[in-house]
């Protein structure tokens, strides 16, 4: 998940808003607010409390179902238990999950904005809780997700609006053996595709998310639908 940053002008038909490339970190924003210096006016109103900044002493929290997690094509479910255990992806294919997902506002190593997530999902053989931290690292890095509790992997992404929707696109997947990073090679790299929109006929929140591979296509997949709002508290409870 090129070019400078460019201000949101007039709403166009289909409108797209790229996202600055050098984020300028500040005490009170949110990583999506910091890498586009504000949020875009033709991302949609319901989005925003999900892209904004979590105030202090609270936390965001997300119910749904997902309609399918995983991959239908056993033979790479040994590589995704392999790359992705235990809090980033799960091997099987699962249908209709029941899922929750906590955000809660943080700092990254480094002192930039960021903010942790843990989706809770709900499969019939037990819960499983993929862990994230979305930032927005110093330039020329840009927006970063660090994926597990122990961020053994890193993606950076490409963060753009679309028709009032957000888009995530990686740009770069990296891989940390002891202190360091390894960042894959272009043409053998893993490809994250994410989009965050809201449904105004269901009044939900949707999300669809790819991981792709070169000449292998799609090799993990979640898609389904939310309701999400900010409330009181750490979400601990």
């Amino acid at each position: 998940m090129s070019g400078d940053p460019q201000q949101p002008g007039p709403q166009q038909p289909h409108p797209q808003h790229p996202g600055p490339q050098h984020p300028v970190p500040t005490e009170r924003q949110s990583p999506y607010e910091t890498i586009w210096r504000g949020l875009p006016d033709t991302l949609h109103p319901r989005l925003r409390d999900y892209c904004g900044v979590i105030p202090p002493g609270h936390h965001g929290s997300g119910h749904g179902s997902f309609d399918r997690v995983g991959t239908p094509r056993r033979w790479l479910w040994p590589l995704l238990w392999l790359f992705g255990r235990p809090d980033v992806l799960f091997p099987g294919w699962y249908q209709g999950v029941p899922f929750t997902v906590i955000n809660r506002p943080t700092r990254s190593p480094r002192g930039a904005p960021a903010v942790a997530a843990s989706r809770t999902f709900q499969f019939t053989t037990g819960d499983r809780t993929m862990i994230d931290a979305i930032t927005a690292e110093p330039a020329p890095i840009g927006l970063v997700d660090y994926l597990g509790a122990r961020r053994r992997l890193r993606a950076t992404l490409r963060a753009r609006v679309v028709d009032g929707a957000m888009h995530l696109d990686s740009t770069a997947v990296a891989l940390r053996i002891g202190r360091r990073w390894l960042t894959l090679p272009h043409r053998l790299s893993p490809r994250v595709a994410l989009i965050e929109r809201f449904d105004d006929a269901e009044a939900v929140q949707r999300v669809p998310l790819t991981l792709t591979a070169p000449l292998i296509g799609t090799v993990y997949e979640y898609a389904g639908a939310f309701s999400y709002e900010i409330r009181e508290g750490d979400g601990s409870e």
